[in-house]
């Protein structure tokens, strides 16, 4: 719990400044657009339709859709900006809506009287429609403000810091300790702000100017605190810092950390981490150079990056073709093959395989069209599963995507009955599961590779070749130690890659 708090600042001071930054642009727009829907009223539908729409989309989808347009153009696609632009677009609907009905509700015999004494359109909407309808747009505010902090939780994936950090990796690690850290701090920070901003509101539905000012001044602060930390993260920090990403498992939360402790070991570069990031992100990332390196598998760039359906003979080979291909078409090194293969793999309760008389994938295939299958949010979207369908002929009564912390418990209590595992994972052992031979050769070799980016190999020559003292360095029995450790025995992914780097 310890490690837990220490970290609770920074992530804190991420999600606040991420949120009301976000406020601030969202009603930044949606007032003067809800002013203009007032006095265009054709326009009232569609444009209320249109954030309607928006704000029907899950709230990880509209954050994930930014990370491709961006890159389209040019832009950071990963990180703060892409968060920030999700989180406007979806703070826009409430306060516009309020700011439409609220100026819709505002007594016509006021803007009769306003008319009357010769007041201007613009004099009319400043001194009396909008502060009648400033407590309705206020409360718009308040709801933008809690859904606002949800959402942030869920930027975690997209490469943007906040208390997403601790739930994303508490569920992979079974570290429940982070995820309620996260939890509380998110509730927490959503209470503090839903309470100024109700004070802000009280104050001016009952015209008591000095409850107004207090949340006015609590705001000022938090604004404040929030510029501060901008400025800091902007102009502190002379030397540059090397960013080491991670994908959304425990095992790659270890490697992240042993990249990032042979880095700063052996050349001194501060780190930092981008971790949770989704496959497709971290690898898009590492060609545009927003993060340095991390750890990748020759069988999900042979499928995903490099589309190949073939399967050479010689694992090696794929190894080969992997290095060369990245190489020529993105400037990206392959640093270090780490020497440990982790690849996809059909598992069952073994209790269950004994029975069916299963083996090998062909094996299952008769059995496969009343069991249920369970497979992380890529699996069924992947080129290698696929692959399996094709060459096994293989069909299952249902398919469940879910979170991969949540497979091997799903199996085990037989919720589903044969899951999508990682060869290395440790609770293969632990829940006495039996790994189905792909003896049609359907599934690509997974060997872990550590990935540069073209921007470090150009600047920072040493820190790949300090990579490269990670070649042939872990086999797969001790990754598969290293995994029970956090998932089983309540390790830090930090403390088992300092116990690998000792060995190192």
């Amino acid at each position: 719990m310890n490690e837990q708090l220490a970290l609770l600042p920074g992530r804190l001071l991420a999600h606040l400044e991420l949120t009301l930054v976000a406020l601030l642009v969202g009603a930044g727009v949606s007032v003067p657009l809800g002013v203009l829907v007032s006095r265009a009223r054709r326009l009232e539908q569609p444009v209320l339709a249109v954030a309607s729409v928006i704000q029907t989309v899950p709230s990880l989808a509209l954050l994930a859709f930014m990370v491709p347009a961006l890159a389209a153009i040019g832009a950071p696609s990963i990180g703060y900006l892409p968060a920030l632009i999700g989180l406007v677009l979806y703070s826009v609907l409430p306060v516009l809506r309020n700011t439409v009905v609220g100026l819709a509700g505002v007594d016509r015999a006021l803007i009769e009287a306003a008319d009357g004494v010769g007041m201007t359109p613009g004099q009319r909407l400043r001194r009396v429609e909008l502060p009648l309808a400033m407590p309705m747009i206020v409360a718009g505010v308040r709801t933008a403000t809690v859904w606002t902090v949800g959402t942030a939780t869920l930027s975690t994936p997209i490469g943007a810091e906040s208390l997403g950090n601790y739930i994303f990796t508490g569920l992979q690690t079974r570290n429940t300790a982070a995820v309620l850290v996260g939890c509380a701090a998110a509730a927490g920070l959503a209470l503090v702000l839903d309470g100024a901003v109700r004070a802000l509101e009280v104050g001016l539905r009952r015209r008591r100017r000095g409850l107004v000012a207090a949340s006015v001044g609590a705001f000022a602060l938090l604004y404040a605190i929030t510029a501060a930390g901008i400025a800091r993260d902007a102009l502190g920090g002379g030397g540059r810092t090397i960013a080491v990403g991670s994908k959304t498992f425990t095992e790659q939360y270890i490697l992240s950390r042993v990249l990032a402790g042979k880095i700063e070991r052996d050349t001194g570069l501060p780190t930092e981490a981008m971790e949770s990031l989704g496959s497709t992100v971290a690898f898009d990332a590492l060609r545009t150079g927003q993060i340095d390196a991390y750890v990748d598998y020759s069988g999900t760039l042979w499928a995903t990056v490099m589309k190949r359906s073939d399967l050479p003979a010689d694992r090696g080979e794929v190894l080969r073709e992997v290095r060369r291909y990245l190489l020529e078409e993105h400037g990206i090194v392959v640093a270090a093959a780490l020497g440990f293969e982790n690849t996809y793999a059909l598992a069952l309760r073994r209790e269950r395989a004994e029975r069916i008389g299963a083996r090998t994938i062909s094996d299952l295939v008769p059995a496969a069209r009343s069991m249920t299958i369970g497979g992380d949010y890529e699996f069924f979207q992947r080129a290698e599963w696929k692959t399996v369908e094709q060459r096994y002929g293989i069909a299952f009564a249902r398919q469940r995507s879910m979170d991969p912390s949540l497979m091997y418990e799903a199996v085990r209590s037989g919720e589903v009955d044969v899951i999508s595992a990682f060869s290395t994972d440790g609770r293969i052992v632990s829940f006495d599961l039996r790994v189905l031979e792909d003896d049609r050769r359907a599934i690509p070799p997974y060997d872990a590779v550590v990935l540069a980016s073209a921007r470090l190999a150009r600047e920072h020559p040493e820190v790949v070749e300090a990579l490269r003292g990670l070649e042939g360095a872990i086999d797969a029995a001790r990754m598969r130690e290293l995994n029970v450790a956090v998932d089983e025995r309540g390790q830090s992914p930090a403390d088992a890659a300092a116990s690998l780097l000792r060995e190192l």
